[in-house]
């Protein structure tokens, strides 16, 4: 596999509550890559949580903060990357994204909110109706994920060992070794 890839960053995209952060460490520890999260990224170098930041700054101010932690991390080889889940809502995202494989892992409205029904960390959650929230973030945001090379439907019952498993087994379908002619 790691001939295969060749260094290529992975990068998985998709909601909030997908799993990408859980799903990312476990791919990264199977491929022998390193392991980073945009959000984390963001909240250690402003001193600030993701909360704080929309609340202080505003969304745009945030997506600005998150397309400069991803040009500068499409510089480094052997990554795994979880992104925020509207990191795709960026065209400039797109160039940097295309550096690397990329991942949706598309996961159901409702099993994301039963993912995220205890979670006030989220501020675009910060609704009264989060379900229906949810439901036109995704709507909003599809056309976008859909550009990912690898779309991965995850299922309620399945651990994120099997949801990383299958990404692995599904890479070599979208990276074909180079013919020469």
């Amino acid at each position: 596999m790691s001939s295969l890839l060749q260094g290529v960053n992975l990068y998985l995209i998709g909601m909030m509550g997908a799993g990408k952060t859980t799903v990312g460490q476990l791919l990264a520890k199977h491929l022998g890559y390193r392991f980073l999260d945009t959000d984390s990224v963001i909240t250690q170098s402003a001193g600030k949580s993701i909360n704080q930041l929309f609340a202080e700054e505003g969304e745009a101010a945030f997506r600005q903060l998150e397309s400069d932690v991803l040009a500068q991390v499409c510089a480094y080889t052997q990554l795994t990357v979880a992104t925020g889940g509207g990191i795709v809502l960026r065209r400039e995202n797109w160039s940097y994204l295309h550096h690397g494989l990329i991942v949706w892992l598309d996961v159901p409205v409702e099993l994301l909110f039963t993912r995220l029904a205890e979670d006030t960390t989220r501020p675009l959650l910060q609704d009264a109706d989060p379900k229906g929230k949810l439901r036109s973030l995704l709507e909003q945001r599809t056309p976008l994920y859909s550009q990912a090379d690898l779309k991965i439907t995850v299922k309620a019952e399945e651990t994120p060992e099997e949801i990383a498993n299958r990404i692995i087994e599904a890479i070599p379908s979208v990276l074909k070794p180079k013919v020469s002619h």
